[in-house]
């Protein structure tokens, strides 16, 4: 039976992408057979052949060297660069509980580890036409246990403790932080590390600097924090 974790952030362009591509690396290079799904993805280009390409999709699987098919990686792709329910309005086929679900249920048939990406932040809506769908709706039906990844910098304080009190408020499963943009040695960055886990009383579990292309943190603690 595979093992999942959801991974969402204090925002957007924050480097969720980014570091969820690194955690699956680590995954597939430690002989775990890995995989990635993403509920819906806004503002993707067009391949040669017309078609959306599901771009954070595609920079996981070049990043982390995993075999997975795209096409199974994500069941919503729009092309619209704003939040999901803004873009099936411009685009129709609006986000489907029960599609997600399928498709994120027949990956967990086919790979040991499953990582999910969430859409923006944590309350970014997936839909909101007959039926209202937020983040939170999918991770509790999926029942998964959540990564956030939050930017080092000014302000991260703030946006760590806020994600981390909604989600909590939710009954949502936080299992730890991950610092992205992180320099070793600047004080704000240091202290915003010490500050966050002080304010929430949730773990950074690893901080990712520019340019970084593998993820520091022990096999076993990030095997572990998949349920």
């Amino acid at each position: 039976m595979s093992k999942k974790l959801f991974i969402t952030g204090t925002g957007t362009d924050i480097g969720k992408t980014y570091v969820t591509g690194l955690i699956i690396k680590k995954l597939n290079e430690n002989g775990k057979k890995a995989a990635y799904y993403k509920a819906a993805m806004s503002g993707n280009a067009r391949g040669a052949d017309g078609k959306l390409l599901p771009g954070d999709a595609l920079h996981v699987k070049l990043m982390s060297g995993i075999s997975q098919p795209l096409e199974e990686m994500c069941p919503y792709v729009y092309e619209h660069a704003v939040s999901p329910h803004l873009a099936s309005s411009f685009e129709g086929n609006p986000v489907q509980i029960d599609v997600v679900k399928k498709g994120f249920n027949s990956v967990c048939s086919k790979y040991d580890y499953v990582t999910m990406e969430g859409s923006g932040g944590i309350i970014c809506p997936l839909c909101f036409h007959d039926q209202k769908i937020q983040l939170e709706d999918i991770i509790k039906e999926l029942h998964l246990s959540c990564v956030i990844i939050a930017d080092a910098g000014l302000g991260t304080i703030n946006y760590v403790t806020l994600t981390i009190s909604y989600m909590k408020s939710k009954k949502i499963s936080v299992k730890g932080i991950i610092f992205n943009h992180f320099e070793k040695g600047n004080i704000l960055h240091e202290d915003n590390l010490k500050m966050c886990e002080f304010m929430t009383g949730v773990k950074v579990l690893a901080c990712v600097k520019d340019g970084d292309t593998n993820l520091d943190i022990a096999a076993d603690l990030l095997e572990s924090l998949y349920e």
